[in-house]
C-alpha cells in the first residue's frame, strides 16, 4: 500500500471514491469496464442492506471485492466453464463472468437469499453466460463437470479440494483465492490432494493494477 513516503500519483488509487473511475482500472477492464462498475454500483448500494458485506466494506468495494476478484481471471479460461462455489454476494463468479463472457460460469450458493440476489444481478447485467444453482457444492458432485472451479474466503484449502475436485473434469483445475498463508494449509492437504492426482499446488500472484495489493491464487489441476 502507499506509505506516506510515496504521495501524489497513485493517492487516488485507494480513495474508494475515485479508485473505480480510475483510468488505470478502465484500462485493465477494457470492455468488461462497465459492466463490473455497474455490478460494483449495486454491490455498494444494496450489500450492507442485505447482509452481502459488512459496513465498513462499503467504501473498499472495489480495492477488496471488485479487483481482489478479478484477479483471478488471468489463471482462468477463455472458454468452456467454470463453477464459483460458496458464490455468496457474487464473489469472484460474477467478476468473472462479466470479464470472461465466452465462459459458462455456474454459480454455486447455498442460502436462498444470497440466490435472490445473484439471481437478480444476472438479470439487471444481461448476463447470458450465467446459471445460478442453490445448493452445496457437494450437493452437485454427480450433477456436472467443469473445466474450472473457483471460490473466495470459503474454507482451509482441504475441505476446498474436497469441495471443489469432483465437479472438475480430468485435467480441469481448482483456481481459489486464498490468502497470504496458504502455504500452511498445503501439508494438511497432501492427502486430498494425492486422491485426485494433484502434485504440490502452484501459489500464484494475483495483480491487477498498480497501487492495489495483489490477492494470492492457488491453482491445482486435476489428474485423476
Amino acid at each position: 500500500m502507499t506509505g506516506p513516503e510515496e504521495p501524489g500519483a497513485l493517492a487516488e488509487v485507494f480513495d474508494g471514491e475515485t479508485l473505480g473511475a480510475s483510468d488505470a482500472v478502465k484500462a485493465y477492464l477494457g470492455d468488461a469496464y462497465d459492466g463490473v462498475a455497474r455490478y460494483a454500483e449495486l454491490l455498494r448500494d444494496q450489500g450492507e442492506l442485505r447482509g452481502l458485506i459488512g459496513p465498513r466494506e462499503v467504501p473498499r468495494i472495489w480495492e477488496r471485492h471488485i479487483l481482489n476478484s478479478a484477479a483471478v481471471v488471468q489463471y482462468l479460461p477463455t472458454s468452456g466453464s467454470v463453477a464459483d462455489i460458496g458464490s455468496g454476494a457474487g464473489l469472484p463468479g460474477v467478476v468473472v463472468a462479466v470479464m470472461r463472457p465466452g465462459l459458462e460460469v455456474i454459480l454455486v450458493e447455498p442460502m436462498e437469499r444470497r440466490t435472490t440476489w445473484l439471481t437478480e444481478v444476472v438479470a439487471e447485467l444481461g448476463l447470458t453466460n450465467v446459471q445460478v444453482k442453490r445448493g452445496r457444492a457437494e450437493e452437485f458432485h454427480d450433477a456436472f463437470e467443469v473445466d474450472a472451479v473457483t471460490s473466495r474466503a470459503v474454507a482451509p484449502l482441504s475441505k476446498l479440494v474436497r469441495m471443489s475436485m469432483p465437479l472438475v473434469r480430468v485435467g480441469g483445475e481448482m483456481v481459489i483465492l486464498k490468502g497470504r498463508n496458504v502455504a500452511q494449509e498445503v501439508e494438511p492437504a497432501r492427502k486430498v490432494l494425492r486422491k485426485y492426482g494433484v502434485g504440490d499446488p502452484e501459489v500464484l500472484e494475483g495483480a491487477t493494477v498498480d497501487g492495489v495489493e495483489s490477492t494470492t491464487i492457488v491453482r491445482a489441476r486435476r489428474g485423476k
